[in-house]
């Protein structure tokens, strides 16, 4: 209802002043005009019926385009309201309403009218696109209502600017004035009687001055933020890569569980199949010995009871030399066979064989398995070599970096990654995310230590290797004596002697394993772990023992299995 009273109010408004509205030069075909909605309605200004272009507000409280209330009080003695006729005895200071400008700014991007163009403030029916605006008049102009102000000396030295739809923010909303100057002080645009007022001692220079001195530190801020947008497209592209090959990696692995389960499912069959074969066979054989056995039995039943009969027979003769001479023969005891004996041993075998067929399938499974895991962490095989920055000056390394040995005493300068008490050596790669594997030769040796260590570990004077102090490691001792490095020292009983030792990470589960590799066994592993830097490879080949411990260690190429 007020919108259709303001639009009539503004309809009247423009009747009883032709020569003002044709100042406006309001288009019939405002944009917002002709958008629908009661919103759109609420945002027009009752003056020149389009939207509000820095709204201001009257102390009556109504909203009018500060251009088109200033050319309303220009053109009058009096100071009173467009829209309620309220009267103010002095012209009112008018201030940007910034809230409203907003929900105005909001409602065109929101309508598609956020990037319309700036049309001339003078054109009176069909409005053109305005070539250039004057900050002093504060009018936008076309082609043709320009030409004053290329003609006119006065007006020439108003000052120009591309058309711009925020023009409240090149005019000092103190003083009605261009905004020209820049002061130093303030670090903040001001207008020339601000200069002379508020900034009167400030340092105050013109806008094209300091801007022209910005421009290279502009320069120089958007290479930075072109940089930083290469980087963050690098970044996303590194992430892309890395989600792309996890899951490639996660299909492969998932395709070689399945496979690894159908051989086993496959392998469970067959022996089944086997097992109840032999069983069946067993069974029938064992139906056919009981038939035997029965047979025999009942042979001897016969045997026995003809024998019975003629000890009955002789208990009552008279005849008693008869009696002595098969007195013998009756009285030794009657041959039989040992069923017990028998069938016990028919089971211990059948038990025997099933027991041995069973041992053979679960060595048959967990050799199966353990060929997986192998083939798994070899996957993430990764060239390691031996970084001399970081080596003892008593260890001696191969010029490929693939070997260390202990040495006589080198003369090598310190520096903080260097080691300068314990016999050890890191590798020139860390890694900080994902999963590696090396393998290290260690055939002859009676004594290493082999694992990982955290970039920030301690390097200088005795060293204690433990998880708190950023060593996951494992050594030999003796010849025999294996142990893990935990808080708590972990003594290990293995099978047979490694001779190649595989160490796998994986840095985002905490995980660090050991393997031998000719042996496919499990060595030891720490689970649980917490890595928050780069992990590095670690050697130490320990002291020769006068020879016994001469071999050196050695990072071989991985030898995947089939």
């Amino acid at each position: 209802m007020a919108s259709s009273t303001s639009r009539k109010q503004s309809e009247d408004k423009r009747k009883r002043n032709g020569v003002y509205i044709s100042h406006l030069g309001v288009s019939s075909s405002s944009a917002l005009s002709s958008s629908s909605g009661p919103l759109a309605e609420e945002l027009q200004c009752s003056i020149c019926l389009d939207a509000f272009t820095d709204p201001v507000s009257t102390p009556c409280g109504h909203n009018f385009c500060k251009s088109c209330l200033n050319k309303c009080w220009d053109n009058s003695q009096t100071y009173n309201c467009p829209l309620c006729k309220e009267t103010f005895k002095t012209r009112p200071y008018l201030k940007i309403n910034t809230a409203l400008r907003e929900v105005v700014l909001l409602f065109k991007e929101k309508s598609g009218q956020s990037k319309s163009e700036v049309l001339c403030d003078i054109c009176d029916d069909v409005k053109m696109k305005a070539l250039k605006m004057c900050l002093v008049c504060q009018n936008s102009y076309c082609q043709t209502h320009l030409e004053p102000h290329q003609r006119v000396a006065n007006l020439k030295k108003h000052k120009l600017i591309d058309p711009v739809e925020n023009l409240v923010d090149y005019i000092c909303q103190k003083h009605d004035k261009p905004l020209e100057l820049f002061c130093r002080d303030d670090q903040t645009c001001v207008c020339f009687l601000c200069a002379v007022t508020d900034h009167r001692n400030h340092n105050t220079v013109a806008l094209e001055e300091e801007s022209s001195e910005r421009r290279p530190q502009l320069m120089e801020i958007q290479s930075d933020v072109q940089k930083m947008i290469q980087d963050r497209m690098k970044r996303i592209q590194d992430l892309k890569r890395s989600a792309k090959l996890k899951k490639e990696t996660s299909e492969k692995e998932k395709a070689e569980t399945i496979e690894l389960f159908t051989d086993l499912i496959r392998s469970i069959e067959r022996c089944q199949s086997e097992l109840l074969e032999m069983m069946e066979q067993k069974q029938k054989a064992a139906e056919r010995k009981t038939e035997e056995f029965i047979k025999e039995l009942e042979e001897e039943i016969s045997e026995l009871k003809r024998r019975d009969t003629e000890l009955e027979q002789l208990s009552h003769t008279e005849d008693h030399l008869h009696l002595l001479q098969i007195y013998p023969s009756l009285s030794g005891p009657a041959h039989t066979s040992s069923w017990t004996d028998i069938c016990n041993s028919d089971t211990h075998e059948s038990v025997g064989t099933l027991m041995k067929s069973l041992i053979q399938l679960q060595e048959t499974l967990d050799e199966k398995l353990t060929i997986s895991v192998q083939k798994r962490m070899q996957q993430f095989a990764m060239d390691v070599t031996l970084d001399p920055d970081t080596s003892h000056p008593k260890l001696f390394l191969s010029d490929d970096g693939k070997q260390v040995e202990y040495g006589d005493m080198l003369e090598l300068p310190d520096n903080p990654k260097r080691f300068d008490y314990c016999c050890c050596v890191l590798a020139k790669e860390g890694f900080s995310s994902g999963r590696f594997y090396f393998e290290v030769q260690v055939k002859g040796k009676t004594e290493w230590d082999l694992g990982v260590a955290r970039e920030s570990i301690n390097r200088k004077g005795m060293i204690t290797a433990a998880p708190e102090n950023g060593y996951w490691t494992v050594f030999l001792r003796d010849g025999n004596h294996y142990q893990a490095c935990e808080s708590s020292p972990v003594s290990l009983s293995l099978r047979v002697k490694p001779q190649v030792v595989g160490v796998f990470v994986d840095y985002e589960d905490g995980l660090v394993s050991f393997y031998d590799v000719e042996s496919r066994s499990h060595i030891y592993s720490f689970t649980g772990q917490s890595f928050t830097e780069k992990l590095f490879p670690y050697f130490c080949p320990c002291n020769n023992e006068k020879g016994k411990n001469a071999a050196p260690l050695i990072i071989s190429n991985v030898r995947y299995n089939e």
